[in-house]
């Protein structure tokens, strides 16, 4: 019998969203409901992709678009993003927008394209855990810059100036945040923009949520430079309901200096062959004629982001900063002698109420430690069903 040994690389990959519903797998083998509140998927729940779109694939998938797509992207969905690029945050051009399988393959591209052995990228603590698994997947050390619950989770700048190091290649931005429901200020982001002049960074700007906020304060680092290289990541997934198709895009800003680099990721996406055809169709429809289905979402998600703010904040030991934007809420958890880590917490609540959360120390062991996550995407109904039993729980130890 052959034996090997699982690779030094793949064995560092950790990824606490998924990680836990193998927990509440085990339970729900057992005959257990669970009601999930983990993952950032919209149509989990009430939520329904836009029949236009979906018209779009089936007529696509009938008329045999089923081949290879281009590598890059369908040209159409290329011009459109483009377009819409430029519109919102600065001119930008057809070539300089590609297509991928998610926001998380883009992230596997650029790391791929751009990071050695010994390298640091600067990412958000707490953040979306992706950035931290594929910085170290290709070697490097993802440096987490710290975020301040009582300023609504806003940037430490100074934090992260003083991480920057020889070896730093980029500082990663979530903006709306997963998972604290941030939205970053335009001053934070101008200061930000002028340490990666000073220390010649480039910046990833993921901006998966950038239509859903509730305070219309969004702003694209894009549409304040043009001078800092930015790597902005957006799709359909979460603003146009369908994270099951997997279409993202990179768009790349002021990138003429680091043309090197953005042909790497061109060979790379080459060598995969392309992102689903009939998906890039259904994902210029969405463009093209979906506009009232964002607009009727984020109203709905704004009542329910403002209910889960609410009702967590009467519970005795739990505390949050109010989201204003993106599908997530980040409370604390005042553990003291009743549970070693939010870890704990998160396992002892799913297997006592049958509520799955995903735990802070997920999302960074340091700032997003004696925290967890929950969507608030489910109706207010259930949400207080939820947060009912939590309350039970909490006043039970």
């Amino acid at each position: 019998m052959i034996s090997l040994n699982v690779s030094e690389r793949s064995s560092t990959i950790s990824y606490a969203i998924r990680d836990v519903v193998e927990y509440a797998r085990k339970l729900e083998s057992k005959g257990d409901q669970i009601l999930k509140l983990n993952i950032g998927d919209p149509l989990k729940f009430d939520f329904n992709t836009p029949e236009p779109m979906v018209d779009a694939i089936i007529n696509a998938a009938k008329t045999n678009f089923n081949g290879y797509e281009d590598s890059l992207g369908n040209p159409e969905l290329r011009k459109i993003i483009a377009e819409r690029e430029s519109k919102n945050n600065g001119k930008i051009y057809f070539e300089d927008v590609v297509i991928t399988s998610g926001v998380t393959e883009g992230v596997q591209l650029v790391f791929g394209a751009t990071l050695e052995p010994g390298d640091e990228v600067l990412v958000p603590g707490p953040g979306y855990p992706t950035y931290t698994s594929y910085a170290t997947f290709f070697g490097a050390n993802p440096i987490t810059y710290r975020t301040i619950e009582s300023e609504n989770w806003n940037i430490d700048v100074e934090d992260l100036k003083s991480k920057i190091t020889n070896n730093t290649k980029c500082i990663v931005l979530i903006n709306p945040n997963n998972p604290t429901g941030a939205m970053y200020k335009k001053k934070c982001l101008e200061e930000i923009l002028d340490i990666a002049i000073d220390y010649d960074l480039f910046i990833i700007s993921d901006e998966i949520y950038d239509r859903i906020s509730f305070n219309n304060s969004f702003v694209s680092p894009a549409s304040m430079t043009d001078e800092v290289p930015i790597l902005t990541f957006n799709g359909i997934s979460k603003i146009y309901l369908a994270p099951g198709w997997r279409v993202g895009y990179m768009a790349f800003y002021n990138w003429d200096t680091l043309f090197e680099i953005k042909e790497g990721i061109m060979k790379e996406l080459r060598a995969r062959i392309a992102a689903n055809s009939i998906c890039q169709v259904g994902a210029i429809e969405a463009y093209k004629s979906c506009e009232k289905y964002v607009v009727e979402m984020v109203s709905k998600l704004k009542e329910r982001s403002e209910f889960a703010y609410k009702r967590l904040n009467e519970i005795p030991g739990i505390s949050t900063t109010k989201p204003m934007g993106g599908l997530y809420i980040f409370p604390k958890v005042e553990l003291e002698k009743r549970w070693k880590d939010d870890k704990e917490f998160v396992y002892e609540f799913l297997r006592m109420k049958k509520v799955l959360l995903v735990h802070g120390s997920g999302f960074c062991p340091v700032y997003g430690k004696d925290h967890f996550r929950s969507v608030f995407l489910p109706t207010i109904e259930v949400m207080e069903d939820a947060f009912t039993r939590l309350e039970e729980f909490m006043k039970a130890k």
